[in-house]
């Protein structure tokens, strides 16, 4: 009996291995796809690869989300973590012909390897969205600071294993009309960091891009920006809505589109498309967007969406129970178009040969400041643990609180006592303070602790609410072996000696208007895009309060020596 109990453990342990040894081997077969200049291609037979996908993401409804919010570790639904969806789904994902899916959220906690295997059995490539519903760059009040660093590199070490991941999409309409355009800055400094950190850790070069709306007051800006100077995006989606029921090449606007793209640097390709104006969709736009004329230009394109939700996009509705599957009419419809596609696909060597890349390699400058382009100057910096981790040796800091707490009111009532420049960002300036990027706990720890020491730091208790900071009574040790906290330090009660000669900075993190003084003059209906010139005036008050401050600290260091 106990000869027999071993034999079969090791029967066990044998199918185990080789059922991991078919993944393992399969894994390594499947063949990434990579970027040569401005297309897609398979990097096992080097023809160019065309995106025909579809979004897939389940969502909780308010209702779940009301009632039973609490029990769920996310907000959101990780169909790739879940077998049981992703492998009911995945014979109607077949049945539709696509080859790509885009999945909008994951938890990188959770174990992929399931769902991942298996699409990669049915020929099926992911390109992900890096940011989840709660952690993301946010349009009215963006930031690229160490929680959000966090989040991405979470996702990149989780999913950068699979060679199906086709790539990563480090925002999603952030940027959606001209009064957010410096939003854009922030994007952009995560897809440098994001690219940089895949490099260092080694991963398959995977690529990094944005998707975008089609916003006709800033789309042409936003193209423009993410492949002007050092920091470019990988890929460019733009959720393109334009075409709708039976519509034309030339009517929808999608003519147009083309012609600007013509020469685009990096694959660009409809991250969302399938306007609903008319249902069931007919998605005649299919034949347009992978016929010869697109073809040439766009790399494809991914429907919204699969599944049936409130705001009525999806190809098929999940029953109450979770099992069962009603294709609605807008799948026959979608599958026969996606049938139709037959195009040529042009080859990698033909693509070097024929000069084409070299199109793809000339530099390209940035959108110049305008009424619709309120961004100029450096990218936010990237986000260092090490500095902000300093930021909670000071001497007054913010107790844990829920994620409830109300930070914006007590932003705005210590920037009104203290400078709050250095945690603040203003992207229609340029500028960015050296702790801009640490989170909202340690940003007002720093300020707090700035206000402590205005007051001269004669009493151990911090200036607000004793029920919200604490006096942080033990960061000298710590300060003395870290010379760049002490530094931090340092710098403070020097900043505070300068507090009153050089003014202070009125607006909150969450207040800071975007290029407040970079008002655009307008003459004979041009408008003047260039930045705003000191006037003379201004010049001449400037040097008078120059000449004052001298004058009083002359003063002061006369008394000084008769006293």
């Amino acid at each position: 009996m106990k000869k027999n109990y071993c034999q079969w453990w090791v029967l066990i342990f044998l199918i185990i291995q080789c059922l991991h040894s078919v993944n393992c081997s399969y894994v390594e077969s499947f063949p990434p796809i990579e970027i040569i200049g401005a297309k897609f291609f398979n990097s096992s037979d080097g023809r160019q690869f065309f995106l025909k996908g579809i979004a897939y993401q389940p969502q909780r409804t308010l209702v779940e989300l009301e009632e039973n919010g609490e029990t769920f570790d996310t907000n959101y639904i990780d169909p790739l973590a879940d077998p049981y969806i992703c492998l009911r789904d995945l014979s109607y994902l077949q049945e539709l012909g696509i080859n790509t899916i885009r999945v909008y959220s994951i938890d990188p906690t959770l174990d992929h390897d399931e769902c991942m295997h298996n699409l990669m059995k049915a020929g099926i490539y992911v390109i992900l969205d890096l940011a989840e519903p709660e952690t993301s760059i946010v349009r009215n009040n963006p930031s690229w600071d160490i929680i959000l660093f966090e989040r991405y590199k979470a996702v990149v070490d989780t999913m950068s294993q699979y060679p199906n991941v086709l790539g990563y999409f480090a925002g999603n309409e952030v940027t959606n009309d001209k009064y957010t355009t410096g939003a854009s800055p922030f994007v952009k400094a995560a897809i440098r960091d994001t690219k940089k950190y895949i490099n260092e850790k080694g991963y398959r070069n995977i690529p990094v891009g944005y998707s975008s709306n089609d916003d006709i007051e800033t789309r042409d800006n936003l193209a423009q920006y993410f492949i002007c100077g050092d920091t470019n995006a990988d890929f460019y989606g733009i959720n393109m809505y334009e075409w709708c029921g039976y519509s034309s090449y030339k009517t929808s606007g999608y003519e147009e589109r083309t012609k600007y793209f013509k020469n685009y640097p990096i694959p660009v390709f409809f991250s969302e498309f399938g306007c609903n104006v008319d249902r069931p969709r007919p998605f005649t736009e299919v034949t347009a967007l992978f016929g010869q004329q697109m073809s040439k230009v766009w790399s494809g394109g991914l429907v919204y969406m699969y599944f049936e939700e409130e705001n009525n996009y999806g190809v098929v509705k999940v029953g109450r129970d979770g099992k069962n599957i009603t294709k609605l009419p807008d799948f026959q419809l979608l599958k026969n178009q996606f049938l139709k596609i037959d195009h040529t696909k042009i080859g990698q060597t033909s693509y070097v040969e024929n000069d084409i890349l070299d199109k793809s390699k000339q530099p390209h400058s940035c959108p110049k400041f305008s009424l619709n382009w309120q961004v100029m100057g450096e990218l936010p910096p990237t986000p260092d643990d090490v500095v902000c981790n300093c930021l909670t040796t000071l001497p007054c800091l913010l107790e844990d609180m829920n994620s409830n707490f109300q930070f914006e009111d007590y932003f705005i009532d210590i920037c009104k006592k203290t400078n709050c420049s250095e945690i603040t960002s203003d992207a229609g300036k340029g500028i960015y303070g050296k702790y801009s990027f640490c989170s909202n706990y340690q940003k007002i720890s720093y300020v707090a602790s700035r206000l402590y020491y205005e007051n001269n730091a004669t009493i151990p208790t911090c200036p607000f609410d004793e029920d919200i900071f604490i006096h942080n009574d033990g960061p000298n040790a710590y300060l003395k072996s870290n010379t760049d906290c002490k530094k931090i330090l340092d710098d403070i009660k020097l900043l505070n000696n300068k507090h009153f000669l050089l003014g202070y900075n009125p607006y909150p993190p969450f207040l800071m208007p975007h290029g407040q003084d970079n008002i655009i003059i307008i003459r004979d209906g041009d408008d003047d895009t260039s930045p705003p010139k000191e006037s003379s005036s201004s010049k001449i008050s400037l040097s008078l309060m120059k000449g004052l401050t001298l004058i009083i600290l002359l003063i002061v260091t006369s008394a000084v020596r008769i006293t």
